[in-house]
């Protein structure tokens, strides 16, 4: 995957799974992006209004480390509080570890449009920067 300018997601073809991959000009803004493409790969959410704000904390871990926590963590929060961000803040807490801040809804509240991802896994997992950006690419078990 070629980093491209600003910032964005997509999903891209995979044999049994789902395959995300997320682009930024920074660390943090990539992460949000990660978000972004799992939410948006099993679900369309144009008609859902944020319910709540939640926090979560990522401590200090190498990138692809913390990248996996936060998705994990949106896929656990679906599963336990029925509940999906629709936006997603990410920022480096200054110790080696993210904030992450989530404007939440409901499940019920978004349109199941494909398979809801079950766990992330580390089969090929990508995260990284250099002086174009940041990108990753993460395959998501359904």
């Amino acid at each position: 995957m070629e980093p491209r300018g600003g910032r964005g997601h997509r999903c891209v073809p995979h044999t049994a799974d789902v395959r995300i991959e997320a682009w930024a000009p920074d660390r943090e803004g990539c992460v949000a992006e990660a978000v972004a493409a799992l939410v948006g790969s099993f679900t369309d959410s144009a008609g859902a209004r944020p319910r709540a704000e939640r926090e979560f904390h990522a401590p200090a871990a190498g990138d692809e480390d913390l990248l996996v926590g936060v998705l994990d963590e949106v896929i656990f929060r679906m599963e336990t509080a029925d509940e999906l961000p629709l936006t997603t803040e990410v920022a480096d807490d200054g110790a080696g570890g993210l904030l992450v801040c989530w404007r939440t809804t409901a499940t019920g509240e978004v349109e199941l449009i494909g398979a809801v991802p079950k766990a992330v896994s580390l089969h090929e997992l990508r995260f990284g920067g250099d002086g174009a950006g940041w990108t990753c690419a993460v395959t998501l078990d359904v």
